[in-house]
């Protein structure tokens, strides 16, 4: 009896830290970020989505598109609606509430993230959130907001927030059923293809044949960063903790993305790391551990609909997926 016990421990343990390695490369991705910012949006995150897709297709090995053609149409608008809201659309609404407000201000509201998820997925399940998991949650959201702290916006900037907000849940609750029959590479890969055409599909509408250009050597160092660590890597150990631990407790750990951040910003001259980014870290650690169970002698109960070890099914700010 002892040995499925470890096993479902082990399982629990690797899905956290899948979840935690993702959140943390997104987070010391923000010098990235930082040198996209004249580059056409649109035109990037079509290079980015669809070199991601092309470094993906080859992991699948042979036949890894077959369960592709088992999809029905309503799990292809589901995969649409993923990239268009968790993807694209998340993407939009940072950049537009950045326009009207302080990064911090929707750094905020998306770190609000681990609440809703704890709420709402378990309400989609028709069973009650779980405490521990709500409650971490609220410590997690706690802890990103002292390490952000709050900035100048106006009533645009709060709406686009929101948006975001709305855009970060999404990422991970539109994606539930759909981990089971694509696994996270195969998901990763569709996902990030269908994003590339929505992306230069709108690029087109917007500025047509301005909407892509060839990149300064800088951008491309930092489209390459974002194509390769933060979406191949990044995006599958993603899916892959959320199929172990589910979507309510892998979104606790994007607590983790302005700790990150925070943290790696000294490194490149662009913040400071003091006592507010110590206690958030703190209380965001706090929250993780409290809500995730992985630091449990026994794994956390995996609520019925959420993947949990032998079952696959299964599901990151401020331009997280930018």
């Amino acid at each position: 009896m002892q040995r499925p016990t470890s096993f479902a421990l082990s399982a629990t343990a690797r899905g956290g830290l899948l979840a935690a390695f993702a959140c943390c490369l997104v987070g010391a991705s923000f010098t990235a970020n930082s040198v996209l910012g004249d580059y056409p949006y649109a035109g990037g995150q079509f290079l980015r989505y669809g070199l991601a897709c092309l470094l993906l297709l080859p992991l699948l090995g042979r036949g890894g598109l077959a369960p592709l053609r088992r999809l029905t149409r309503r799990q292809w608008g589901r995969l649409a609606v993923l990239a268009a809201v968790g993807m694209v659309g998340f993407n939009l609404a940072v950049l537009f509430a950045e326009r009207s407000a302080e990064p911090a201000v929707p750094g905020v509201f998306v770190g609000c993230a681990p609440v809703v998820v704890a709420v709402l997925v378990p309400l989609l399940g028709s069973r009650r959130p779980t405490r521990p998991v709500l409650y971490g949650a609220l410590l997690v959201a706690a802890g990103a907001f002292t390490v952000q702290g709050w900035g100048r916006t106006d009533a645009a900037g709060i709406a686009f927030s929101v948006c975001a907000l709305l855009g970060e849940v999404g990422f991970a609750v539109i994606a539930v059923p759909l981990v089971r029959p694509l696994g996270p590479k195969l998901l990763s890969a569709t996902v990030c293809g269908i994003a590339a055409a929505e992306s230069l599909l709108i690029g087109l509408l917007a500025q047509g044949g301005q909407a892509v250009r060839v990149p300064t050597q800088a951008e491309a160092l930092a489209l390459l960063w974002q194509a390769v660590i933060v979406t191949v890597i990044g995006f599958v150990c993603w899916y892959a903790g959320m199929q172990r631990i589910g979507a309510e407790r892998a979104t606790l750990f994007s607590g983790l993305i302005p700790v990150a951040a925070a943290a790696t910003a000294p490194l490149v001259g662009t913040g400071q790391y003091g006592t507010a980014q110590a206690l958030g870290s703190v209380l965001v650690g706090l929250g993780v551990a409290l809500g995730s169970g992985v630091f449990t002698r026994k794994p956390a109960p995996t609520p019925e609909g959420e993947s949990g070890p032998g079952v696959f099914r299964r599901a990151g700010h401020a331009r997280v997926r930018q």
